[in-house]
């Protein structure tokens, strides 16, 4: 993982939520919200910071951010489905609609 700073941040206007290293955004995780279901459509990070730990960042905090407000999870983009299959603790968020 980076030793940079970085944070998640909600964007509910936007439906996405935003990964901010060292304050800049430098990627996303769009999201469609549908009553209790949020649907994880595409997930983007910035090339240069490629293979250190960031998307995992971003989709930890997205999910920690779905629990804690009670969502299910519908994971369509690949990078969160894969994420959550690797990561047990987030599987009871998804919703097999």
């Amino acid at each position: 993982m980076t030793d940079k700073q970085a944070s998640v941040r909600h964007d509910a206007a936007q439906q996405r939520y935003e990964l901010l290293v060292e304050g800049q955004p430098l990627g996303f995780a769009a999201y469609s919200e549908q009553g209790e279901r949020m649907v994880f459509t595409h997930t983007e990070v910035d090339p240069s910071l490629s293979g250190q730990g960031l998307g995992s960042v971003l989709a930890k905090g997205a999910l920690d951010d779905a629990r804690r407000r009670g969502k299910r999870v519908v994971p369509q983009c690949e990078f969160i489905a894969r994420y959550i299959e690797r990561h047990e603790e987030w599987q009871d968020l998804v919703d097999p609609v």
